[in-house]
């Protein structure tokens, strides 16, 4: 049987980007649950931080991740050069769904890998020699 998924929770502290009803009603749904989970202040400050826990958190199995864009929290990971393997993460929206909708997929023991592909940013982005010329 496979290991269940890690859950990280992001109170969004510093932000404060997530509807505060909807956090608090995830971290009360998740408390009341009995499930283990972690609990981050922030995900932006850890990011810029470089927290260790990120690299931890990024290298441990299969990992469910409440907090924002699915985009935004791959790229907060590999700026703490912590990249978050895509077919290991999922990564489910406050600021988008539902609290109950959040709280029952972290309840269900299914795991959906949903982070966008792509590769770190400094390769996508245009070279000066490849960028739009101004008009």
């Amino acid at each position: 049987m496979a290991e269940p998924a890690r859950i990280l929770y992001c109170h969004c502290a510093h932000a404060q980007v997530v509807p505060r009803d909807v956090k608090e009603a995830v971290l009360r749904r998740l408390s009341d649950s009995g499930v283990s989970f972690e609990a981050a202040a922030d995900l932006c400050e850890m990011a810029a931080r470089n927290d260790p826990a990120l690299v931890r958190l990024a290298g441990e199995g299969c990992v469910q991740i409440a907090a924002c864009y699915p985009r935004a929290v791959k790229w907060l990971f590999a700026a703490a050069g912590a990249p978050l393997d895509p077919a290991r993460t999922q990564v489910l929206n406050m600021r988008t769904a539902p609290a109950e909708e959040i709280a029952a997929a972290l309840a269900s023991g299914t795991f959906t890998p949903n982070l966008p592909a792509g590769k770190p940013l400094p390769e996508d982005a245009p070279s000066p020699s490849k960028a739009a010329p101004a008009s």
